[in-house]
């Protein structure tokens, strides 16, 4: 689904709305989600699936951050992180990837999976992946009090350098 920019919260709302009912159209029943302990964000998805006739599922519910970070990487998930709130971490981890050596440099404070909206990820690679999505860096930019990392795809079916 696409969302506009800026995206107030009742256009992101109206376009998740259209897109779970197109999902309830094609059969859908269940959603998951990869929410791991924020209670009032897993009550807002509960809230929303209901309304449409669709259960929300959370198999990662509760799990040891710590733990599951090591773990999805350990397994072989390969990730960039595309956004930093510099308020919780330092920008300059804006646009590395998310392995052991980024793990070990995080600040205690900051959630190892940024469960608190510390940073996001976009993954490229993993054991759910047929092929790897193969990107390159772009341009870091600063707006709206955030960090954003650029990633561009790499028309190449070999992993850049």
């Amino acid at each position: 689904m696409f969302l506009p920019w800026p995206c107030p919260n009742d256009a992101y709302e109206a376009a998740m709305e259209s897109a779970i009912a197109r999902a309830r159209r094609a059969g859908i029943t269940h959603i998951a989600f990869g929410d791991l302990f924020l209670e009032d964000i897993r009550a807002y998805r509960e809230e929303r699936m209901a309304r449409a006739g669709i259960e929300a599922l959370f198999p990662l519910w509760g799990c040891d951050t710590s733990v599951l970070a090591g773990d999805m990487v350990r397994h072989g998930v390969r990730a960039s992180l595309v956004c930093v709130d510099p308020a919780q971490l330092d920008e300059s981890f804006c646009g590395r990837e998310f392995g052991s050596a980024f793990l070990k440099a995080l600040p205690s404070q900051v959630d190892p999976c940024g469960e608190r909206g510390e940073f996001h990820t976009f993954a490229w690679d993993g054991p759910a992946f047929t092929t790897p999505v193969f990107v390159e860096p772009g341009e870091i930019v600063r707006r709206d009090g955030f960090v954003f990392a650029d990633l561009w795809p790499v028309q190449s079916e070999v992993a850049p350098a």
